[in-house]
């Protein structure tokens, strides 16, 4: 290997540890179970959490988790714009939608409905939420 690709690896591995380094210090400032509900969020087991909040390990964040990582710790404005500069050092050419534009916000909902015992019907109904949930997004973006 190149001096100078070892060289970019270990910048790029200490970029990586000062955003994993943010967020182990707000993951300590809030209350306890927010690793749990972290995991909840992101659908990962806490070993991922762990892995993606330890500086000595090497794994990155993905950036489609940002969003949900800042909901579910409460960054504050000052946090959040600290996290984004060191992920943005680590990662230039993955820089979250969360880096402040103006894109919409989605969280996922899963709900537990009862089987009909007919695909059909289970189809309609299916339908019918998802419809009656967008329509009701559509309301809630014009005000």
């Amino acid at each position: 290997m190149k001096r100078e690709n070892f060289s970019r690896m270990e910048a790029d591995s200490s970029a990586v540890a000062e955003y994993k380094r943010l967020l182990q210090e707000v993951l300590e400032s809030r209350p306890s179970g927010t690793r749990r509900r972290l995991a909840e969020a992101l659908g990962k087991n806490r070993s991922f959490v762990s892995q993606i909040t330890n500086p000595t390990y090497s794994v990155p964040i993905p950036a489609r988790h940002i969003e949900s990582i800042f909901d579910i710790c409460h960054f504050l404005p000052n946090e959040r714009a600290q996290f984004l500069q060191a992920y943005g050092s680590a990662h230039p050419r993955r820089l979250p939608d969360a880096a402040g534009t103006a894109q919409p916000r989605w969280r996922e909902l899963t709900l537990r409905l009862p089987d009909l015992r007919n695909p059909a019907k289970n189809r309609q109904l299916d339908e019918l939420i998802k419809e009656t949930a967008q329509r009701l997004t559509h309301l809630l973006e014009e005000h």
